[in-house]
């Protein structure tokens, strides 16, 4: 095959250099004979369905795309929550009164040294504390920027859906929730009956009650419940919903609700600076002769899954407490 193209080839250039034929016609007969035409590659594309790969394409290009911008999002955005506020960038800077965690002359008790009786000191805004403010109220005023416009944006857009009174309505009834939830949680560690006796209540906190179920089983040696806390050094006071020993560690315990799940530390917000604020005022109360290096947070369910515990060890607590004296200092600076 290759001899007979190399003697065509020179018969057509033969025949151009005599005048006999022109390129054109060599060309058209070179291209003719059958034996030396070049094979095609055969590719992917021959076996497209082109009828359908048509009507796809004209489908897409026909489909209307919304008229939407990240631009017009934005000031949609901001008719409906207001303006952007960006946060500063915070600067690190040294405490201005900077406190001990723990007292060199108490201990931390363990499960073996459990000795005393409970305690429940109430709270009394006499005129000595009526100054005073409390841990809630602190975090509350501190809050971040971004922490605020998440709060505020969910907050408009329940209203939106339920109405304002329907919103309050809304409200009332979580806090009810977390009242009984709180009070039934306390009879079952102290023994006592704080619940109607028509079982009503139970039920409203059935689901909460069998969410924390599994918890309650490790939590021993209660020390205190429902009880106020005062660090009198730094001028402020919160009331702690449970001391006690949790898997061999004295603990303050936070019983906490959600209607979502909290599987991650960083889902509880604020609730580690609140643990942590507890446990720095317990341990420089008076009232209580032992301290605490340990915090628990529960988030229990209303549907009964199984809550969510978030312990924190000394480490970590040594690390929030720093974060809550700068949130202390930002308060009293305001």
């Amino acid at each position: 095959m290759r001899i007979s193209r190399l003697w065509l080839q020179s018969c057509c250039v033969s025949a151009v250099l005599s005048g006999r034929f022109s390129v054109s016609s060599c060309s058209r007969m070179f291209s003719s004979f059958p034996g030396l035409r070049s094979r095609k590659k055969s590719g992917h594309y021959g076996n497209v369905d082109s009828d359908h790969y048509s009507s796809l394409v004209k489908s897409v290009v026909s489909t209307r795309i919304s008229s939407q911008t990240p631009q017009s999002i934005e000031k949609e955005d901001q008719l409906l929550y207001g303006s952007i506020v960006k946060s500063k960038a915070q600067v690190c800077r040294p405490l201005k009164n900077p406190q001990p965690l723990f007292i060199d002359a108490k201990r931390v008790l363990d499960a073996e040294n459990m000795e005393g009786i409970m305690t429940r000191i109430k709270l009394h805004r006499d005129s000595d504390h009526a100054s005073i403010p409390s841990v809630t109220q602190i975090l509350k005023k501190t809050m971040s920027v971004q922490q605020m416009f998440y709060l505020e944006r969910w907050k408009k857009k329940m209203i939106a859906e339920l109405g304002v009174e329907g919103f309050n309505e809304y409200i009332n009834n979580l806090f009810t929730q977390g009242k009984l939830f709180h009070a039934a949680v306390e009879g079952i560690l102290t023994g006592e009956n704080n619940l109607n006796e028509d079982g009503e209540c139970v039920e409203k906190v059935s689901g909460y009650l069998q969410s924390i179920s599994h918890v309650l089983e490790d939590v021993t040696g209660v020390k205190a419940i429902e009880s106020v806390v005062l660090h009198e050094p730094l001028q402020y006071l919160g009331i702690v919903d449970c001391v006690a020993v949790y898997k061999n560690s004295l603990c303050v315990i936070e019983w906490k609700t959600s209607e979502r799940p909290k599987p991650f530390l960083h889902n509880t917000y604020d609730n580690p600076l609140q643990v942590v604020a507890y446990i720095g005022a317990l341990n420089s109360d008076r009232n209580y002769n032992y301290q605490v290096d340990s915090g628990l947070i529960v988030v229990a369910y209303k549907d009964g899954s199984p809550a969510h515990t978030h312990f924190l060890k000394s480490d970590q607590v040594v690390q929030y407490w720093d974060k809550w004296l700068y949130r202390l200092e930002e308060y009293n600076g305001q």
